[in-house]
This record gives structure tokens, sequence and C-alpha cells, in this order.
């Protein structure tokens, strides 16, 4: 039994892709309320394309809004019919650049409901070195479509015996 764990183990890590993108709880702990810093808590954070932004508060009583540098300044939001309100919102962070969100309830933004962040381009996944290859050893290239066949068709038996 425990083998056949370990099989499923090996073949989920051999096809699970590794997700780059980020949530980004705001506010940590605390959530989206008023009287927290988010300036600081945004502070050192790196924020890329494709990663999110969830905003946790009680709904009914905040909201977010996506506004623009000025209006950000000034906390008034000229377009209000865009506003989350589910308590739960994931924002999908999909252009670089600066992003501005407040509250739109009553004086919450000026007393510091509000974040302002910088989003850059999708973070690559770091180069995989190429190993070089001892004198007298077999490269990746040296095996034939025929192999690598024969050997899919095997981890699929073997995978096909475990389920069964």
């Amino acid at each position: 039994m425990a083998s056949k764990a370990f099989l499923i183990a090996i073949l989920v890590a051999m096809v699970a892709t590794p997700s780059l993108a980020t949530d980004h709880m705001v506010g940590d702990d605390a959530g989206w309320k008023v009287g927290f810093n988010y300036t600081a808590w945004a502070q050192g954070k790196p924020f890329h394309v494709g990663d999110t932004l969830t905003f946790m508060y009680q709904k009914g009583l905040h909201n977010v809004l996506k506004v623009t540098g000025p209006e950000f300044q000034q906390c008034v939001a000229l377009n209000t019919s865009d506003a989350l309100t589910s308590g739960n919102d994931v924002v999908t962070l999909a252009k670089p650049g600066k992003k501005w969100y407040i509250c739109g309830f009553g004086d919450h933004c000026s007393k510091g409901m509000k974040l302002v962040i910088n989003v850059l381009e999708a973070e690559a996944p770091a180069p995989t070195p190429n190993p070089t290859p001892k004198p007298g050893s077999s490269s990746a290239a040296d095996i034939s479509p025929f192999k690598s066949f024969v050997w899919m068709i095997a981890a699929l038996a073997v995978f096909k015996m475990i389920l069964a």
C-alpha cells in the first residue's frame, strides 16, 4: 500500500507544474479594515502580473474600489459601480504599473483604508542549467523516440496497475 502511495506521489510530482503566482492577503491577518497601515504592509513586497490580492473584510461594512492616482490622493471614487463587496474579494493583477485601491465607505479611506502597489512584469522561472555529460555517458539527445515511447507505455501500464 505504501508503494502505491509512493508511486502516485511520484507521478503527481512529475505532472504538476509549479505556479509562480502569489496570493497576497491584503493586511495579512488584520485583513481590510480601518486604522491599518497598508503602505507599511506593501513596502518591500514584490507584486507581479498574475499575482492576486485578496481583500478580507466584514461584508456590508467595507468595499474595495480600484481608483486612479488622483482619486486615491483625494480619497474619492468617481466610479463606484465596479465596487467589490463580497467581503472576500480577489483581484488578479493583470498588467504592470501602479494600482490604487480604497474603501468607499464614509471616511474609511482618509482613516487609512487605501492601498497603492507597483505591479512588476510576471516573474520568469530561473533557468535550469544543462548538466555537462561525462565522457562516455549518454545524454537526452541520445535517447531515441522509440525508447521514449516504450518508457511512456511502461509508465502508463504501471499507473493503470496502481489504479486497478
